[in-house]
């Protein structure tokens, strides 16, 4: 059984995942602390459940789900799971950091790539990859139907969308992947996005404004 704790990071509220299970082991999603006190905040929460981080996984590489990748990557020493046609958006941490007065070190981690079907193994229990681009070129969700739920990233949120006016966004496409790969899905799915309060496919299929 999962639990999945989050917490809000940075300049702009983004939420960073702590997924886990009775086994204690656990995936890192998308660890956007910023500051001393953010990740104190979270390697707390790891120490004290006695967490084995065994994935740090990205929804996406956007600044601000990334801003404590290396602090991660450098003290759990496990790769990062990201999809390819972000790595460009990776490659542009500096330059974002510069957009936002921030003096930043370009990011060094191993990465490992993943695709449309592809299936993570979590314990056994698998997660399937959605790619969803049109926010970011690649943005993924992280799907489990067993319990019901997804990490959706910047893809989907509470009533709303992902942005589609940063690079290469992309509205029509981002929309069109929402409805023929997630509103599919049970309707009691829980989506945990990227920002904001988590959701149900359902609900956004009865009242997201974007996708009616």
């Amino acid at each position: 059984m999962f639990q999945i704790q989050a917490f809000v990071f940075n300049f702009a509220s983004e939420n960073t995942y702590v997924l886990f299970n009775e086994n204690k082991n656990a995936w890192l999603i998308d660890p956007g602390n910023m500051n001393e006190q953010e990740t104190q905040a979270i390697s707390n929460f790891i120490t004290k459940n006695n967490l084995n981080i065994q994935k740090i996984v990205l929804t996406h590489a956007h600044i601000d789900h990334v801003l404590g990748l290396q602090w991660a990557y450098d003290t759990f020493k496990v790769p990062v799971t990201m999809h390819q046609d972000d790595k460009e958006v990776l490659d542009m941490f500096q330059i974002s950091g510069m957009r936002f007065g921030f003096t930043l070190d370009h990011i060094k981690v191993d990465l490992n790539y993943i695709k449309e079907g592809d299936e993570l193994d979590f314990d056994g229990e698998k997660f399937k990859i959605y790619h969803v681009p049109g926010h970011s070129p690649g943005s993924v969700v992280y799907h489990n139907e067993t319990q019901k739920f997804m990490i959706s990233g910047d893809v989907l949120f509470e009533g709303s969308i992902g942005r589609t006016d940063l690079y290469k966004g992309n509205y029509d496409q981002l929309i069109e992947g929402i409805k023929t790969k997630l509103f599919f899905l049970d309707e009691e799915t829980q989506v945990f996005s990227g920002h904001g309060n988590p959701t149900t496919i359902g609900f956004e299929k009865q009242y997201n404004p974007f996708l009616k």
